[in-house]
């Protein structure tokens, strides 16, 4: 096997055979069991697939089966032997390799360990200060498939020979957070501190709030961590409920998009707050910012329910009820007999059909209480009923099918019923909620048309069941044909005499097989939450996750001083206003990402508009101090970062007529958060904004870069206002 080692020049001495030979020995290994792994796994897959797909669970168990085997498959390709992150020994002196996944060989020898199990814990968790029982730790580089770098510590005081152990600044880990950058995130599962470890591991009951400044790897935990739960936790396996992943714009999602596949977790719904519902894509900023604080309260969303109940009025008259064989009386107390039939928590839609068959069910009962059942078969009179439109036109008004869009469209042109549903505004902000288009969707109207749409339900719903109940009974009547003619074949002694037997005959249909609308991925219930960058959601965008996550299980990581809108309270006063009332905290407070020079001129920034503000230490120099300039500098400097940098990504930050390329994105202040480049240009910071939420743009447009920071002065007054404009349209995506 060829040399799973391709150190560099300078690092010849890490390549002696004494240090690396064991490390060989075992990637032999590891390579030999990829190989067949590999084979075993891409023949049990084909013989999956040309399985007989069956019908019901039967086909969902087959359907399961190949997506976890060409999961583990896919996994296995993408890696190859860097699959291993490093190993570590215990003082009983033998060597544990850690993985991305965990492996076996053909004897079942242990050759890795997956990176979540209770055995890797102390390859990330050791320190100096507690070692967890490590005596030796190595972390590898991997380039191209081979080990271009590693780094080993020890943790006792005799365990340095025969190992090339480096000095902190010396390290694999610091030096990589001066590497370039790529349009995705980057991996760095194999550098994972101590301090994100605890976090990435606690568990998951109740809310764990991650609250840490730039740098400090909040977005790595909240993906690792994801990875983590799904693994370890098994109330949060897939067919439990899975994980939510929630992020604060789209860029951010395709930054990260490669990072969770890359720790073998591939069914995780990743979202903006946009995607949880149709109209979000759409959706802009709302223009006053009063209108946008009267509708930011969860208060306001609950308006939705008292808004749904008025359309479920039981109805204060009774009536007579035509059938051909005989008129049935229909009180009060039938209705509200009926009306409490719906399954709680079952949207209006739906619960609409389950008060429709109720109050048939009731009719049919008292019409034979009444009048005997020896004219009409119970089948017979309920198809009548169904059919009679006087019946139908009172059912309509009593309990009609809801469009939830129309629900908010109301609150919004209809003075009354705001009044009715929110009873605590006053008349001046009722009128200042009121608008001539009430369908042209706002940011701030997505909590309110989310709740709408999950109490309402699909208004499509209904139909489809019925088109479904149709399809069934046409299945069930053909195979009544079917089991006929095969009876006709024997006499009524024989074995297929048992087909005559009603139970049977139903088993025969397949509902399964029947089609039915594709499923909401987005509408849950999830097991469990993660919230990235949750400073910024205001009390009624809490409550679209909220009503996601029943269990109040959450990750939620953020930076109160990267709060575009201010955040003056304590996390915990935040999340119980907004319903989530056990809460954890835990801190970071480690810049990994961010140079002192960069961080020296970003804290004043924040500072100024936020004292308290949790600004994390920089643990590493660029050596390159800020540069100022003008803004006729800008097509220069990029050029000769070009010229010099073979590899890595730049972005202009508030030049709207910057047209990005390859290599340099262009963005405005509001599109950057959770990014990182090795380059970023401010243009203009001044012109982000004022007050809180114009320093916070700008301390995050400048934390950004992980090498240089170059600020640039005197744009043009027209572009000043683009950029403004640009920002003010792109928030929350």
């Amino acid at each position: 096997m060829t040399s799973a080692f391709a150190l560099p020049d300078h690092l010849t001495a890490k390549a002696e055979p004494a240090l690396i030979a064991a490390d060989e020995r075992h990637f032999a290994a590891i390579a030999d069991s990829l190989e067949h792994a590999t084979a075993d796994l891409t023949e049990r897959l084909d013989a999956a697939r040309r399985a007989p797909g069956g019908t019901g669970q039967e086909a969902m168990d087959r359907d399961q089966e190949v997506h976890r085997l060409t999961a583990r498959l896919r996994a296995l390709r993408r890696f190859g032997l860097d699959l291993c992150l490093g190993h570590m020994v215990g003082e009983d002196g033998d060597a544990v390799y850690v993985g991305r996944l965990g492996l076996t060989d053909s004897d079942g020898h242990r050759l890795l360990v997956d990176w979540r199990s209770p055995v890797a814990e102390p390859f990330f968790g050791a320190t100096h200060a507690d070692p967890m029982g490590l005596t030796f730790r190595r972390r590898y580089r991997w380039t191209g498939g081979r080990v271009s770098d590693y780094w080993d510590e020890v943790f006792t005081a005799d365990g340095f020979e025969g190992h090339a152990a480096a000095l902190d600044d010396q390290s694999a880990f610091i030096a990589s957070l001066g590497s370039s950058r790529s349009p995705r995130m980057r991996d760095v599962l194999g550098t994972i501190q101590a301090d994100q470890d605890a976090i990435i591991r606690a568990g998951s009951r109740g809310t764990l709030v991650v609250d840490g400044g730039p740098g400090t790897g909040k977005t790595v935990v909240a993906l690792h961590r994801t990875a983590y739960l799904l693994y370890s936790d098994p109330r949060l396996g897939h067919r439990r409920g899975g994980v939510l992943f929630v992020g604060p714009h789209q860029p951010y999602l395709a930054y990260v998009a490669d990072v969770l596949p890359s720790l073998g977790e591939e069914g995780v719904q990743t979202c903006t707050l946009r995607d949880l519902l149709p109209e979000g894509g759409d959706a802009v900023a709302e223009a006053d910012p009063e209108v946008a604080r009267l509708k930011a309260t969860a208060e306001m969303v609950r308006a939705i329910e008292p808004g749904v109940r008025l359309y479920e009025e039981v109805p204060t008259e009774g009536m007579d009820v035509e059938t051909p064989w005989g008129d049935v009386w229909l009180g009060t107390a039938d209705w509200a007999e009926a009306f409490e039939a719906a399954d709680p928590g079952t949207p209006h839609n739906e619960a609409r059909d389950q008060i429709w068959d109720a109050l048939l069910t009731i009719l049919v009962d008292k019409h034979h209480a009444d009048h005997g059942d020896e004219e009409a078969s119970p089948d017979l009179l309920r198809r009548s009923l169904a059919q009679n439109r006087e019946l139908a036109t009172v059912f309509d008004k009593a309990w009609p099918l809801l469009d939830p869009t129309e629900v908010v469209e109301d609150l919004w042109s209809v003075p009354a019923y705001l009044r009715l549903c929110a009873p605590w505004l006053a008349p001046e902000e009722v009128r200042r909620l009121q608008r001539a288009e009430p369908r042209a969707w706002t940011l701030s109207d997505l909590p309110l048309l989310d709740a709408a749409r999950l109490r309402v339900g699909d208004p499509e719903a209904s139909r489809r069941r019925r088109r479904q109940e149709a399809a069934i009974a046409a299945e069930r009547q053909r195979m009544d044909q079917v089991v006929d003619e095969m009876l006709q074949l024997d006499d009524e002694d024989g074995m297929w005499a048992q087909l005559r037997q009603e139970g049977i005959r139903d088993a025969l249909v397949d509902p399964d097989a029947v089609p039915a609308g594709d499923p909401d991925l987005l509408a849950g219930p999830f097991a469990h939450v993660v919230v990235d960058e949750a400073q910024e959601l205001t009390d009624a965008e809490w409550q679209m996750l909220l009503l996601r996550c029943p269990s109040r299980s959450f990750t939620i990581v953020g930076d109160r001083a990267q709060a575009r809108h201010g955040f003056t309270e304590t996390w915990e006063e935040r999340l119980a206003r907004a319903g989530l009332d056990r809460v954890t905290m835990a801190s970071l407070s480690i810049n990994y990402r961010t140079p002192e020079e960069v961080m020296a001129e970003a804290e004043p920034v924040i500072r100024a508009a936020l004292p308290d503000a949790n600004v994390p230490t920089s643990v590493r120099s660029s050596g390159v101090p800020v540069h100022h300039g003008s803004a006729a500098e800008l097509d220069a400097i990029l050029e000769g970062w070009l010229a010099e940098h073979v590899e890595g990504t730049a972005c202009v930050i508030g030049d709207p007529t910057f047209v990005a390329t390859s290599r340099v994105r262009s963005l405005p202040p509001s599109l950057a958060k959770g990014l990182e480049f090795d380059l970023v240009v401010l243009v203009d910071p001044e012109a982000f904004g004022e007050g809180i939420e114009g320093a916070v743009d700008r301390y995050v447009a400048m934390t950004r870069a992980t090498q240089r920071l170059v600020v640039l002065r005197g744009f043009s007054d027209s572009a000043r206002q683009d950029l403004r404009s640009d920002s003010a349209a792109s928030t929350c995506r």
